[in-house]
């Protein structure tokens, strides 16, 4: 027997990496997804969003592909209402879209552009998207009772390690944690919960370019736990959060890198 649906999760820059694998995770946790990204390809089941909605539809979940550009805030409305016209609601919003530099430069060379694009993907977008977001949460009739409306930010180890050959990426992670911690405020008083997950070393697109590196420190012993992480790593916790296990844990941050975070003498 299919389980019943746990609500909807509107999941951004699901198309790969580590919004594919919340996105593949929470159906399997029985969420129907809307999944965002910025370009779509419906001729394509290999890769992008189309590959997980196949994926997504295999273990009995809807998937809906919405495009859309998160940095751009003259569409949220847009992706919020091919969302709406799909389901009706938003139960789980899972801020995932973010960037890398496109060049990894020294904070004394660090460009405006680069800044402006970055902070415009990674924090201004998903600020304003979120405000969107749970102005709709506010107003929809609670209908799942057993799970509490929630929003996910996914941040990084970035948001308090520096590294000054992308300053700008660290300044933007750092400003979106802060933003879950005050929506988190916001919200409580409508029985919103906000989490944010914060990934450490993850075996993606955006780390491909420096897998050599990491590999050497993971192998020094950089981590307690001597791999790199999944994305299916950050779509289990998200899934731990969306279903309810840490409902009396509003404004939490959970870090999930291995242990890269415990300081050791």
């Amino acid at each position: 027997m299919q389980e019943t649906v746990k609500g909807t999760a509107l999941v951004t820059g699901a198309s790969r990496g580590i919004g594919r694998g919340i996105a593949i995770e929470l159906a399997r946790h029985g969420f129907d997804i809307a999944g965002a990204a910025t370009q779509i390809d419906p001729g394509n089941a290999e890769k992008g969003l189309y590959e997980v909605k196949a994926r997504v539809e295999e273990m009995g979940r809807s998937f809906v592909p919405v495009v859309g550009n998160i940095a751009d805030v003259e569409c949220h409305e847009a992706i919020l209402d091919t969302v709406l016209s799909a389901y009706g609601r938003v139960d789980v919003l899972v801020n995932n879209a973010g960037v890398a530099p496109e060049q990894r430069l020294d904070l004394l060379e660090t460009t405006a552009a680069s800044y402006d694009r970055v902070m415009g993907i990674n924090l201004r977008g998903p600020f304003f998207f979120t405000q969107r977001v749970a102005r709709q949460m506010v107003q929809q009739p609670v209908e799942k009772a057993h799970t509490r409306p929630c929003i996910i930010f996914i941040t990084s180890i970035s948001a308090n390690t520096a590294s000054p050959n992308r300053a700008e990426y660290c300044v933007s992670k750092a400003g979106l944690s802060m933003t879950a911690q005050n929506f988190a405020v916001r919200l409580a008083e409508h029985g919103i919960n906000v989490y944010e997950v914060r990934p450490g070393i993850i075996a993606t697109d955006m780390t491909a370019a420096v897998q050599e590196k990491y590999d050497r420190l993971i192998a020094g012993g950089l981590l307690l736990q001597k791999r790199w992480g999944t994305p299916e790593d950050i779509g289990k916790a998200c899934a731990a959060l969306a279903t309810g296990y840490l409902d009396y844990a509003t404004g939490a941050c959970l870090e999930v890198g291995g242990g890269v975070g415990v300081q050791r003498l």
